[in-house]
């Protein structure tokens, strides 16, 4: 069975920290205190749902180690990055090693978070597999949280607009098939489908999509589940924000959801 459970986040990189937690507030969504990674020139806001979140990451020191949004920002703002969940990162970093994946060793990060209760330190081990984009066609890594009470707690993840997960993640890439085999090394055979117009890959209760394409690469959008679609159009009224509807759900234009294409889907 493999170490990776599914989607532990989506990482949405930002220009304006405060600008997004307003965006994201007007969009229904509730957001956390902001929090700031310790050792590193990024800060961040999170959207949390019960078994997953969105992470706002923005630069708050431009001398500190950045972690590529530099370069993403120097473009546009969008998905950065999709991190897995596991709950034994020395148990994926093993299973990437045997599968011919190279990585670096389960790493500590931390970061402090604004509570109500003062100061808090949550903390992770993270996994990065070398050269994420030849092998998974985007960045991508494994986070096992150390700490989850401190980031998972009921009043954050209650939503004004109903939303209750992340349903699916969209990218892009040129080379579909060349990434699928390292997707059934770490994830198993059965959680990935080829097809002719890319890859599906099985993440938990969630699905990433890779779509073949020659023009565009790395992460596009995804898919929220909301319990009640009528509620979530009501939120996206109330806070002025246009949107395209359709029989899959409220599509959102990327300028007013941090540069992804954001859809909230009943479920």
């Amino acid at each position: 069975m493999s170490p990776v459970l599914g989607i532990d986040h989506v990482l949405a990189g930002v220009a304006d920290l405060e600008a997004a937690r307003a965006a994201w507030r007007r969009l229904g969504f509730t957001v956390t205190p902001r929090g700031r990674h310790i050792g590193w020139g990024t800060g961040n806001y999170c959207i949390m749902f019960p078994d997953d979140y969105v992470e706002l990451l923005g630069i708050v020191d431009p001398a500190g180690d950045l972690q590529g949004l530099d370069r993403l920002l120097a473009k546009r703002e969008g998905l950065l990055g999709l991190a897995l969940a596991s709950r034994d990162a020395g148990a994926v970093h093993a299973a990437l090693q045997s599968a011919g994946l190279a990585a670096g060793p389960p790493a500590d990060l931390s970061r402090l978070l604004e509570a109500p209760e003062g100061t808090v330190e949550p903390a992770f081990k993270l996994v990065h597999p070398s050269d994420p984009e030849q092998h998974f066609g985007f960045k991508t890594f494994v986070c096992q949280h150390l700490t989850p009470e401190l980031v998972w707690r009921r009043e954050w993840i209650d939503h004004p607009n109903g939303a209750t997960g992340i349903l699916a993640v969209t990218a892009a890439t040129p080379k579909a098939a060349a990434v699928a085999p390292s997707y059934r090394a770490l994830l198993g055979d059965d959680a990935v489908i080829e097809d002719a117009a890319g890859l599906s890959v099985l993440l938990g209760g969630a699905i990433l999509r890779l779509a073949e394409t020659d023009d565009i690469s790395g992460l596009i959008g995804m898919a929220v589940a909301v319990s009640n679609l009528e509620r979530a159009r009501r939120m996206l009224v109330g806070g002025g924000v246009a949107f395209e509807a359709d029989g899959d759900g409220l599509h959102i234009d990327p300028d007013d959801a941090s540069g992804m294409a954001l859809s909230l889907v009943e479920r």
